[in-house]
């Protein structure tokens, strides 16, 4: 038989049990190189775009671009070498049967790379004599018996699982091309000479505007053509002056309709059923954080960093969590899953909509540490390149509004997760000073969304209360 692969619909993660193939890159006949983008498919999560493992023809397109779902394990496309007869391709499809995608099917294996779910394991593949590596490093069965048979050297690699170990999806990356960067380049700027000698300002404000250098004459040091100089050439544009109260007549005020993308139907899906069937409750408190904010400023100056209130904050929920357990949880149907550490989800908008990227195992991160992993997770975010590893699980939430002027708000659970954090925005409020006169002081308002379910008001006071000292003695961040 020839040499014939099927492609099924891939499973990112324990929960995801369909998707949605939203457009693919290759048509149907045509050839495909390794580390080309086959597709792209869309989850409740995410939407992500799956590479060619290895050289080949999309022989057999099954199921083109569409609004409907499949489950995992569907078979999508056929994959072949050029000379693979249709009467071939239509015999393995006949007898073809989609793989088990549980976790025990892969024995032990990764949840998120199951066999069938990537176009990485050819049916016939030619056997390859497998490398043994001895290495001392943490890595799972399965993502070292890949390195043996693909021949990967692992010493570069850095694991993404727990303490550092590698794991299956970390060795499918590194067999992955790196991909070519193409750059922009500059603005094409007058460059010095010594008819034109300017400044680089005003040599940018002279390619705006069209402006020959060679014709100003500089009024700076040794003759060099200041900003100044330039923009007295520049003519100002004049605008007739408004009239107010004028009459005017009234026009057509018709609405710009833009349905729902397929990211943002699943977040108000998710977000309705969550506010629908998850009973809230709410409890509320203040902080003073002036001394959160001198010592953000000293810390930033000695550790290099640029840590923000918010990297903060994330750093006293995860130490408030850890002390109080039965508030690090997650709910799952009739049963309550508590955790050793915190794996803090922050919200951030992103052009897909609200996104929650996760910080795993916060409570045993430096400051620093944390502030490089939320400046990564949002930049990410912002450029639409999340993927399911980072935003799948999490045990609680952080909704930070306080850079928008907002004082104080209600946030909306992210399941499966038993709470989420609303911040506010830091006011100066007056208080009472020790001598009984009037004091000014930093405050932000706190609130945080409680399932009732797992956890009970008591519980979930006594955390606001450990947040709260976190925040007012700082100190205790660093121990």
């Amino acid at each position: 038989m020839a040499n014939i692969r099927p492609f099924c619909m891939p499973k990112w993660g324990i929960e995801m049990t369909e998707g949605t193939i939203a457009e693919w890159m290759v048509k149907e006949g045509e050839a495909f190189s390794k580390g080309q983008v086959l597709c792209l498919i869309e989850t409740a999560k995410i939407t992500n775009e799956v590479e060619a493992e290895y050289d080949a023809v999309l022989k057999r397109l099954l199921t083109p671009a569409s609004d409907e779902a499949h489950p995992v394990g569907a078979l999508l496309a056929v994959f072949a070498d050029a000379d693979t007869s249709d009467a071939e391709v239509d015999e393995f499809i006949a007898g073809f049967k989609p793989a088990e995608t549980s976790v025990a099917a892969k024995g032990g294996g990764s949840a998120s790379a199951p066999a069938a779910a990537t176009p990485a394991a050819p049916a016939q593949a030619p056997a390859r004599e497998p490398k043994k590596i001895v290495t001392n490093r943490a890595i799972s069965p399965e993502a070292l018996k890949l390195a043996e048979a693909e021949g990967v050297d692992i010493e570069p690699i850095e694991g993404s699982g727990r303490n550092g170990r590698i794991t299956y999806q970390d060795v499918v990356q590194a067999l992955r091309p790196e991909r070519a960067v193409s750059y922009k380049g500059s603005a094409q700027l007058v460059e010095d000479t010594p008819e034109a000698f300017a400044s680089p300002l005003a040599r940018r404000i002279a390619a705006q505007h069209g402006i020959n250098l060679s014709s100003i004459k500089g009024t700076g040091a040794r003759g060099r053509i200041s900003k100044a100089d330039v923009l007295a050439l520049v003519k100002p544009t004049t605008a007739a002056a408004p009239v107010f109260g004028a009459p005017f007549e009234l026009v057509a005020n018709q609405p710009s309709v833009q349905p729902f993308d397929k990211v943002r139907k699943v977040v108000a899906k998710r977000l309705s059923e969550a506010k629908q069937t998850i009973p809230h409750f709410y409890l509320r408190v203040s902080a003073s954080v002036d001394a959160l904010m001198d010592l953000r400023k000293t810390a930033n100056l000695v550790l290099g960093t640029k840590a923000s209130i918010n990297d903060y904050i994330v750093k006293a929920v995860a130490l408030a969590l850890v002390r109080h357990p039965d508030v690090n949880v997650q709910v799952h149907g009739d049963s309550v899953h508590s955790f050793p550490h915190a794996d803090v989800a922050i919200a951030v908008a992103s052009p897909k909509g609200l996104v929650t990227p996760i910080v795993r195992q916060a409570d045993r991160m430096h400051i620093a540490q944390i502030a490089a992993t939320t400046r990564a997770l949002i930049d990410k975010a912002q450029a639409g390149k999340l993927g399911y590893e980072d935003m799948d699980g999490g045990t609680f939430s952080v909704s930070n509004l306080g850079m928008f002027g907002i004082e104080q708000f209600d946030a909306i659970i992210n399941p499966p997760q038993g709470a989420i954090l609303a911040v506010g925005g830091a006011n100066r409020v007056a208080v009472e000073a020790d001598n009984g006169g009037i004091a000014f002081e930093t405050r932000i308002q706190l609130t945080m969304s409680v399932d009732h379910r797992a956890i009970d008001g008591a519980a979930g006071a006594q955390f606001l209360q450990t947040l709260k000292g976190l925040l007012e003695a700082p100190e205790g961040l660093f121990q």
